[in-house]
């Protein structure tokens, strides 16, 4: 597989942030039962437009997924499609909008040839009813040619796509997703599992889709690779909305730092160093919070260096 697609830049925000938005949650909850797994969220997808959702495990990510898929029904706020509120009752429904959602597992059939898995489900046939068959010639042509749109070119459209690496297969998948009419695409952590050149790849392609029109929601735990291609960021926490900037109003290491839970962290280091009996200023510094002042690692200038520029 060779790869024709621009190396990454910094994605352009001119316009985007103009265009009406394809999907928008405003005040969006979730409960089970009488747990309330997401609350208050606001969310905006525009075209052109990549929406990083970030958050640990158990912040809400998941089930933000099955809400905008259409799998599960919000149980508060607006869900609006087009500026039009709507409460879809499958992912059937979902796809009908535009919406559509590449998972993490992929769904594929890894001993069946790219082209096949490509089109699983959604076959194309030929001749009379009730004799169809399958087109397999067009099939695989069409294939190639999704593929070589986004910048994906396979040698040989037979191999099973289990011999495909992860960022490849996850290539194909939102090739599969833009061809079958997808104007959102919600992509479930594409990159947890892969390598960095993998990863690379994958992102690549997810700005890709975004040149091509698409408003694309990637979720994701790793804000650096957000950085690279957001252009707009959520961070959930235990089911809220903990941070939402552009990334004009945000740098990397504050994303990260929020990402990170900040202000938890230092409040762990302190009670780990009671329990040891060990002074805070002998404990690792964290390489994600926030850069602090010159003067002092928290954030606030040294006392006695203040005094003694004073006196000096």
């Amino acid at each position: 597989m060779s790869d024709t697609t621009p190396a990454l830049s910094a994605p352009e925000l001119v316009g985007s942030s103009t265009a009406p938005p394809i999907v928008e949650l405003r005040g969006v909850g979730k409960s089970y039962g009488n747990v309330r797994a997401l609350h208050g969220v606001d969310l905006v997808v525009r075209p052109s437009t990549v929406t990083c959702v970030l958050g640990d495990n158990g912040a809400g990510k998941s089930t933000l997924i099955k809400v905008v898929s259409g799998l599960h029904q919000h149980t508060e706020g607006e869900y609006l499609i087009d500026g039009a509120p709507v409460r879809l009752n499958n992912p059937r429904e979902a796809l009908g909008h535009g919406i559509a959602t590449v998972y993490q597992d992929l769904a594929t059939v890894p001993l069946m040839p790219v082209w096949r898995n490509f089109f699983l489900g959604s076959e194309l046939t030929r001749g009379p009813w009730p004799v169809r068959r399958l087109d397999i010639a067009r099939m695989k042509r069409v294939c190639d040619e999704e593929l070589r749109a986004m910048g994906i070119v396979l040698d040989d459209l037979e191999q099973p796509i289990g011999s495909l690496s992860g960022g490849q297969r996850q290539s194909v998948a939102i090739a599969r997703a833009v061809h079958f009419g997808a104007r959102v695409l919600i992509l479930d952590e594409p990159t947890a599992a892969l390598g960095v050149k993998q990863s690379g790849v994958v992102l690549k392609y997810i700005a890709a889709a975004r040149e091509r029109g698409l408003g694309v929601i990637f979720i994701t735990h790793n804000p650096h690779h957000a950085y690279m291609v957001g252009d707009h960021f959520t961070v959930l926490r235990l089911g809220t909305v903990e941070l939402s900037a552009a990334r004009e109003e945000i740098a990397l290491d504050q994303l990260t730092h929020h990402m990170a839970g900040g202000a938890e962290l230092a409040a762990l280091k302190h009670e780990l160093a009671q329990v040891r009996g060990v002074d805070t200023d002998e404990l690792p510094k964290d390489p994600d919070a926030a850069p602090a002042t010159e003067a002092g690692a928290d954030g606030a200038a040294d006392p006695d260096e203040t005094r003694e520029e004073h006196t000096a």
